[in-house]
């Protein structure tokens, strides 16, 4: 008996300081929720905050549908009580930062923008606490490819920030990192690598080697270097930033998905197919199991599955998958989202090599419309539409005209580069 005991007692003092360690991460380099906990007066008050505070640990966690009605109770209670302005827009906070990382990026900004005002009213302008909403109202903007507004808002956020820090300053570095990912997004690679060194430097040595928030943004910087395609250099930084997420959350957890995006890219780089599906594969499960199927990282852990799929020509498996991944971020993100126009794109090749090519002609289409609306002409996802176009352009004559014979509808001839 006295055995169980202490087992169980050392399993719950495990569970705590992973609780802790993912909390302290979630707020330090996430941002969500970086306002004050206002106990008040009234006990009506303290117990919409305690529902704040549980919700932020599932949010930390990853546990999303936990948070949520957790979340949206306290924004009831805080309004229906008349709660001071600065606890009801810690619920505005909170609530914007789940609804971002659930995909509900209209309810995310409206929630943000909600917050922030009445965080501005209460500290009469500027504030860290302003720059941290800041933060998250960014990577809403980068997420719905506003990629200026993002960046105004961060150059926003980090001039607050200065105010009341030295450049040097380790607070500095969250405001680095999540601009260095925003640059990731535009192609800017040599810009946000400078970025993400400088916050990786103030990070470890503030933080350490090991910490969970120094493997967020090795994790980051690994990415970076995939799509340079400097594998060697990403191997390291992505083995280090899985062993040190899963002491935390353990080897099987929704926040690792980022990480085995990466590897799962480092693997196809390497020709290891298998290890890469295990990987994506394992992804999705996880995904299905904390009912996240809908969100936009689904929809990239499915588009990379379906890359795959054509590239070992498991094309009735590849359609299957790149039609999902197309439905996931129309419903998440819009018709004219670039990651909606990167799916149309691997769908049209994979239409290309099943000879479907006035399909993959109005598909590709799509993609470079939507794309040409968000990034130059030099970006590499417009290149790559660019690219299936060519592609399909040096199509024998003939076929297109079979197709259109066939009943093919909007069949038009393009000139070259289109």
């Amino acid at each position: 008996m006295a055995t169980n005991i202490t087992q169980k007692s050392s399993f719950l003092k495990q569970l705590g300081k992973r609780f802790a360690a993912a909390l302290l991460t979630g707020i330090i380099f996430f941002g969500f929720g970086i306002t004050e906990t206002h106990a008040g007066t009234s006990g009506k008050r303290s117990f919409s905050a305690t529902l704040r505070s549980m919700a932020r640990v599932y949010m930390a966690c990853g546990d999303y549908a936990k948070a949520q009605p957790l979340a949206e109770q306290a924004l009831a209670l805080a309004q229906t009580k008349s709660d001071s302005g600065l606890e009801l827009s810690s619920c505005f906070i909170d609530l914007s930062w789940l609804y971002w990382n659930q995909g509900r990026l209209t309810e995310a900004e409206r929630m943000c923008l909600r917050g922030l005002t009445l965080q501005q009213a209460h500290y009469d302008g500027d504030h860290p606490y302003v720059a941290y909403t800041l933060r998250t109202l960014g990577s809403i903007y980068r997420e719905q490819a506003r990629f200026g507004d993002a960046e105004n808002t961060l150059q926003r956020a980090m001039a607050i920030m200065l105010e009341f820090n030295q450049p040097d300053d380790r607070d500095l570095a969250p405001f680095r990192a999540d601009m260095a990912a925003l640059l990731v997004e535009q192609g800017r690679f040599a810009q946000a690598q400078s970025l993400y060194q400088q916050a990786l430097a103030k990070i470890t040595d503030s933080y350490g080697a090991d910490h969970l928030y120094t493997a967020q943004v090795y994790g980051g910087l690994a990415r970076l270097y995939v799509l340079q395609g400097r594998y060697a250099e990403a191997q390291p930084l992505i083995e280090r930033t899985v062993a040190i997420q899963q002491k935390t959350y353990g080897p099987d957890h929704p926040l690792l998905v980022p990480t085995w995006l990466t590897m799962a890219r480092l693997s196809l780089a390497n020709k290891d197919h298998n290890q890469a599906e295990l990987l994506l594969c394992q992804a999705l499960a996880v995904l299905e199991r904390k009912q996240s199927t809908g969100r936009p990282i689904a929809g990239r852990v499915l588009n990379l599955l379906g890359r795959l799929y054509i590239t070992e020509g498991r094309y009735a498996e590849a359609e299957q998958i790149c039609q999902k991944a197309v439905t996931v971020f129309e419903n998440s993100l819009g018709k004219g989202n670039y990651r909606t126009a990167i799916a149309l794109n691997d769908l049209a090749r994979l239409y290309m090599k099943q000879q479907k090519y006035s399909a993959a002609r109005n598909l590709c289409q799509r993609a470079l419309s939507s794309l040409q609306n968000v990034f130059d002409t030099d970006h590499p996802n417009v290149m790559e539409v660019l690219g299936t176009m060519i592609q399909l352009q040096r199509k024998p004559a003939k076929v297109f005209e079979v197709a259109r014979l066939q009943g093919s509808s909007g069949m038009r001839e393009q000139g070259p580069g289109t």
